[in-house]
């Protein structure tokens, strides 16, 4: 291989690394936020579910907690995992690219050397004169004179590109050892996220078998919630058709399809929020999501399963409830043995607040992004303050979840 083969051959190695640790550090990048927000939430879970130690829950609440805690301490050993796993990969990666460079480097050095050798051996002055003086002819000699200049222009090249490798090789021994240190903290911190996991799944073995003796009426207390549920879904689903067709016909249009006939207002207003998807502020300042959207197991029956429409978002006592946008109250739910849900429209966007137990507004009011419009409900006998929020476009509802910022 030509000392010029060679140095293009450098180029291209440093050009693929560079594109495949950028693609790396990326993925990285990613995964650590991914896992400082697991970070947090789990920060939350204590703050907000087990801070109190004096406040009494009910045992299916109990265990309601401490399984939501589970899934996100799996989920952040999950992510540690794989963070450790590309940092094995990169490791190894980069040990390759260590050995690489340094053959690289002395192949450098070895033509460096061969070519400073030759060029010591016609060094002196009488014998580039004599080089040139020997030419047959001016054009000859003007040749003669460029290959010299390009001969020295070239050591010249070699020298620096010598130096951009010696330093290339040593950034590289300086980030291997960072890489090493990041995997053994990450490897260290899984192993107490496993503890702590470990003694969790303990504790809700103990509270499971707490509840097998007396079974039937926790299985009559989860009907019971699930029917109180299903009442409030059905009482939410007639109050948007009404707030449907009350809409369109003041604006003149009779419409079944469910679907709200916009105004370039409303139109406006809609799309403001749809661009604001995953960027809503919270509808309470501090909160975890305890309960998911759709389909769930039963705690105590793991082959029931409940279709929920909301998010039950836990928070602290006397929290007050924000609006996530600007809108119109479009109506106060009251529900037969429940707790009062504000619906606020925003275009052809609902949101929804159920589990009130305070109400800022009234039917018509405008409101914007922050603005407070009542406080959660704390049930004293669970010991829980939950508020149940949901979305929906039209009369369909959507997963909330997504459409709220990351905290």
């Amino acid at each position: 291989m030509t000392i010029t083969r060679t140095y293009l051959f450098i180029l291209f190695s440093l050009f693929l690394s560079m594109n495949f640790a950028h693609a790396q550090s990326a993925k990285q990048k990613a995964l650590e936020a991914e896992r400082q927000q697991k970070l947090r939430e789990i920060k939350q879970i204590n703050a907000l579910l087990f801070s109190n130690k004096k406040e009494q829950k009910s045992v299916i609440t109990l265990i309601e907690d401490i399984n939501y805690k589970i899934s996100v301490r799996k989920n952040l050993i999950r992510i540690t995992n794989e963070q450790a796993n590309l940092l094995t990969r990169e490791i190894n990666s980069n040990q390759k690219e260590i050995t690489s460079l340094r053959a690289q480097l002395q192949e450098l050095k070895d033509d460096y050397a061969a070519m400073i050798v030759k060029s010591y051996k016609s060094k002196s002055e009488q014998s580039r004169i004599m080089f040139l003086l020997s030419s047959e002819n001016f054009k000859q000699a003007y040749k003669r004179l460029q290959y010299l200049k390009q001969y020295t222009d070239y050591q010249k090249e070699q020298g620096e590109a010598i130096k951009a490798k010696t330093e290339e090789l040593q950034e590289l021994n300086i980030k291997l050892t960072q890489q090493k240190k990041d995997k053994q903290k990450l490897i260290e911190e899984n192993r107490v996220a496993k503890r702590k996991l470990e003694d969790e799944l303990k504790n809700r073995e103990v509270l499971m078998a707490s509840i097998k003796s007396d079974m039937s009426k926790f299985n009559a207390q989860i009907k019971k919630k699930r029917q109180e549920v299903r009442e409030l879904d059905k009482e939410i689903d007639r109050l948007i058709k009404e707030a449907i067709a009350a809409s369109n016909k003041k604006a003149g249009k009779k419409t079944s399809t469910g679907k709200f006939v916009l105004t370039p207002e409303a139109r406006r207003l809609a799309s403001n929020f749809e661009s604001n998807k995953g960027k809503l502020g919270w509808p309470v300042s501090r909160g975890v999501i305890k309960g998911k959207f759709g389909r769930q197991r039963s705690l105590t029956d793991n082959t029931v399963t409940q279709n929920y429409k909301s998010i039950y978002i836990a928070t602290e006592e006397n929290a007050e409830v924000k609006s996530v946008f600007n809108g119109e109250v479009s109506g106060i739910l009251v529900v037969k043995n429940g707790n009062p849900a504000v619906m606020i429209r925003h275009g052809n966007y609902l949101s929804v607040y159920m589990n009130m137990s305070k109400i800022y507004v009234k039917k018509g009011d405008k409101v914007t992004t922050g603005q407070a419009i009542g406080q959660v409900f704390t049930n004293r006998i669970k010991g829980e303050t939950l508020l149940g929020f949901r979305i929906y476009k039209n009369d369909q509802v959507i997963n909330p979840e997504p459409w709220l910022a990351k905290y």
